[in-house]
């Protein structure tokens, strides 16, 4: 009896196997019957995770637009909790219940790419006349193993923003190179303000507001132990061992160095375009600037947006048409000001809603730098390694060298 269970248990398991394996590659009995709806539209879903009714209503209306654009197919919006997106993504791929297409945060893209997630759309994206329009950070995020899985959405990035006032009074201007800053920061260091400020906490934050140091002296995230990247390390230690930055960084979120900035108790920090609304709000006669961030060899930032992933189903030609409706330069253009983003298509930055503000002028300078996190499918452990090092290095509790080494360990470990 045992010998029959045991066997029964293996042809049940072996089936489902293959049946996972076939609905990952479109070719299912289950996928091959596609919905429509009562007008005879192919139904299609879209998963995103922005909050608030207003963003709801954005990306519903992008969802309207494409069902009036065409006659084939009908797509309807679905919000998941940014909490939950990811779970319900991976037990989507075991249960064979997930969108057609999803809007993801663009360092997740290679991870779920590698899991066979999303559908390499290579061939459709390189016939694309409008490939060439992207920037190659954004582009970058969407491809795995020089195969294409999406479409890059929204962009934003990090830049230096300054207190004018606090500058003029000491006579020093925004700092464009390392010394500069170094030499700046130490000036604008008085009482219980310090010169400058980076929000530094052992988590993703932490990696992608060190990433543009790491960057900027030619150095990649597959080796932080090279003589170029210690000197990311070592910049960022150097100005808390002079009192130009405070140790308390390690705690700080994005959100925790604004409230710093506000509240003068520091003079420049990084950070990105979204606090700019919390800025008009909070300290409205607050006189400040933004500039590239300074530099090593070259100026560098990191990507921060999300791409639309095509998801590998039974509806990858329906879903394809939508990302290149919604990433068409007037529908892509009139989302994002609703947004508050910036554009990946090197065609929206001459828009003057861009280019007449300086501080979004900035920004959209600064997406030509920007590089993506990753791209790779072990990128949150790779990341955490690069955020415990830069603890070790901000804390004093390792030198820069010794900090990058356990990282690099770590890191090539990952990468086999």
């Amino acid at each position: 009896m045992k010998i029959v269970t045991t066997i029964i248990s293996i042809f049940i398991l072996v089936n489902i196997l293959f049946t996972g394996c076939d609905s990952l590659q479109g070719t299912s009995k289950t996928e091959q019957k596609k919905e429509t709806t009562k007008k005879g539209k192919i139904k299609l879903s879209l998963w995103f995770y922005y909050e608030g009714k207003d963003r709801y209503d954005n990306i519903s209306d992008l969802c309207k637009g494409f069902n009036k654009y065409q006659n084939e197919y009908e797509i309807a919006p679905e919000y998941v909790p940014f909490a939950d997106f990811k779970k319900q993504l991976s037990i989507g791929i075991a249960a064979d219940k997930l969108p057609d297409v999803a809007i993801i945060d663009n360092p997740d893209h290679a991870t779920y790419a590698a899991m066979g997630l999303f559908a390499d759309i290579t061939d459709e994206i390189n016939d694309w006349p409008d490939k060439v329009n992207y920037y190659e950070g954004p582009m970058k995020s969407c491809i795995y193993k020089n195969k294409i899985y999406g479409i890059p959405f929204s962009s934003n990035c990090l830049a230096l923003f300054y207190n004018t006032e606090m500058l003029d009074k000491s006579g020093v201007k925004p700092p464009q190179t390392w010394d500069e800053l170094k030499a700046t920061s130490k000036k604008l260091t008085t009482g219980d303000t310090k010169g400058f400020a980076i929000s530094a906490p052992k988590n993703e934050e932490g990696t992608f507001q060190f990433l543009p140091w790491l960057l900027s002296t030619g150095a990649t995230f597959e080796k932080v132990d090279s003589s170029e990247a210690v000197k990311s390390f070592t910049i960022l230690a150097d100005l808390v061992k002079e009192g130009s930055m405070s140790k308390e960084i390690i705690n700080w979120t994005q959100a925790d160095v604004l409230k710093q900035f506000i509240a003068k108790k520091t003079a420049m920090m990084i950070n990105g375009p979204w606090q700019i609304p919390e800025l008009h709000k909070n300290a409205p006669d607050l006189k400040y600037g933004v500039t590239l961030i300074p530099k090593d060899k070259e100026y560098a930032s990191v990507l921060g947006g999300e791409n639309l992933g095509v998801v590998n189903g039974k509806n990858v030609d329906g879903s394809v048409k939508f990302v290149k409706y919604v990433s068409s330069p007037k529908v892509l253009s009139k989302f994002l000001k609703s947004f508050g983003y910036f554009p990946p298509r090197k065609d929206l930055t001459d828009d003057k809603y861009w280019t007449d503000d300086p501080v979004r002028k900035v920004f959209a300078d600064e997406l030509k730098y920007a590089m993506p996190r990753g791209p790779h499918q072990k990128w949150p452990e790779i990341s955490n390694a690069i955020s415990e090092a830069l603890q070790e290095t901000i804390t004093l509790t390792k030198n820069p060298s010794t900090a990058a080494k356990g990282a690099q360990a770590k890191i090539e470990k990952l990468l086999k």
